[in-house]
């Protein structure tokens, strides 16, 4: 069955600069970049025994890319906490992962123009495997400090319970 849009005027793409990351049930701050959700099916090749010029292809397993978050240096601790969940070093022997939450679930939304949000993926199974508190530092450089995670997760869906808003119209003044 063909899924109608609700806004029927809408043409355009959705722009890549409105969007944010929530996790813990909370809007993470400050966020500039996420890198693309993406995924990969392998190809199993295999090939029948009477047929010798001929390769039969399968899906294999799915593996999900990894996702890159970052944001302006500034004294919230979020990413720092998170990557020191996976490996808090010099903590003492028996404490230097926190097995119990060192994952996390996290949701990337999408907005319209309007502010409206129009595209919302679930990220499952999160995880922080690089942490970099500060780039490189420069002082003839003219530019924003960055911090960046990356994160491995197992996989992402898309929210449909989020749809297509209806966007609001300009009336012309009385």
């Amino acid at each position: 069955m063909a899924q109608f849009s609700v806004n029927a005027q809408r043409f355009d793409p959705y722009k890549n600069f409105k969007f944010r990351v929530k996790w813990d049930g909370r809007y993470v701050a400050g966020i500039s970049k996420v890198s693309a959700l993406k995924h990969t099916t392998e190809v199993v090749e295999h090939r029948e025994g009477g047929d010798p010029s001929t390769s039969r292809k399968s899906p294999g397993r799915r593996r999900y890319e990894a996702l890159t978050l970052e944001r302006g240096v500034t004294h919230d601790t979020e990413f720092e906490k998170w990557a020191n969940k996976v490996w808090n070093f010099g903590s003492g022997l028996g404490a230097e992962s926190s097995l119990a939450d060192f994952r996390k679930d996290l949701i990337v939304e999408v907005y319209n123009e309007a502010g409206q949000l129009a595209i919302a993926y679930r990220v499952f199974r999160c995880w922080v495997s690089e942490f970099q508190a500060l780039p490189e530092l420069d002082a003839n450089a003219n530019a924003v400090a960055i911090q960046t995670i990356k994160i491995e997760n197992e996989g992402w869906e898309r929210d449909y319970d989020v749809t297509e808003p209806s966007e609001p119209r300009f009336t012309e003044p009385a």
